[in-house]
């Protein structure tokens, strides 16, 4: 499977608490809690199977996406979607007042 500019179909499953792609019968996601207007991701995880195609990076890309439109502000827990915002400095709008990313 190739990485391309077609983005892969986004799920919010809430009933999970979870951000999620259904790629190939694996689930990569990002788990999160969410309190009145904030969202805090705590966890990502990539399936073995579907390591190093760039899946995780695109499914933090839209999970941030989904969170600006919604108006959230974001609390980021998990270390891999704050690396992200450091590189992608261009989300940290997104974050909590007062949290310093990089």
């Amino acid at each position: 499977m190739e990485l391309n500019n077609t983005p892969y179909p986004l799920i919010d499953n809430e009933a999970a608490k979870q951000y999620e792609f259904q790629l190939e019968g694996h689930v990569p996601k990002i788990e999160y809690i969410k309190a009145k207007d904030k969202i805090y991701l705590t966890h990502t995880e990539v399936p073995n199977e579907l390591a190093g195609k760039g899946i995780g990076t695109a499914l933090v890309k839209q999970v941030l996406e989904d969170i600006k439109e919604k108006g959230l502000t974001l609390v980021p827990l998990c270390p891999f979607v704050a690396l992200y915002i450091k590189r992608n400095p261009e989300w940290k709008a997104l974050v909590l007042k007062g949290i310093t990313i990089g």
